[in-house]
């Protein structure tokens, strides 16, 4: 689903979404059929604190993570022709939504929650999932967020039954048709 508002430009593409649904991945293959640069906010965070996000979790708590997350996004919303993987909660701030809004870009990559629940259920560098049950917390995480994904998205694409090939072909088609890359 493309929204009316798209912006197009070099304004930075921003991927937003749930943990699991392909925005580190398909942003890193993106920017590389884009001749893009590739920003991981989560992998920015741990670069500069040099240490893991889970266990900054551990230490300080997802509040620190939030703020950092906050601070580094603000850093990069005005990274031209950029691709920006953002963090699943990066939706969280309102004033987060707004620089999303205002500065890029914004491709919600959707996923059904048994696909995405599938993705993630090995991981162990997911903080939030490390709970008594979480699938459980996986949906209710899901169930809390979709309307801020769908409040700040100029583009709309589920992943659930997309290949990581057929998920880049789409979207780069997709922002090659609407002016986004040349």
């Amino acid at each position: 689903m493309i929204k009316n508002s798209m912006k197009i430009h070099c304004l930075p593409i921003f991927l937003v979404g749930m943990m699991g649904a392909g925005k580190t991945t398909l942003g890193q293959h993106l920017a590389n059929v884009s001749n893009s640069e590739f920003l991981d906010l989560d992998q920015e965070i741990e670069n500069r604190l040099m240490i893991k996000i889970s266990t900054l979790f551990k230490i300080q708590g997802e509040k620190e993570f939030r703020r950092q997350e906050s601070l580094i996004l603000q850093e990069y919303i005005n990274k031209k022709n950029s691709i920006i993987s953002t963090g699943g909660g990066i939706v969280l701030s309102s004033d987060n939504r707004s620089f999303l809004k205002k500065y890029g870009t914004v491709i919600y990559l959707k996923s059904n929650l048994d696909e995405l629940f599938y993705r993630v259920k090995n991981d162990q560098n997911r903080p939030l999932l490390a709970t008594v049950n979480p699938y459980q917390t996986l949906k209710e995480l899901l169930n809390f967020r979709e309307n801020f994904y769908t409040e700040v998205a100029d583009l709309i694409i589920d992943t659930s039954k997309l290949s990581e090939k057929e998920a880049i072909q789409f979207l780069f088609s997709i922002l090659k048709i609407l002016g986004k890359f040349k």
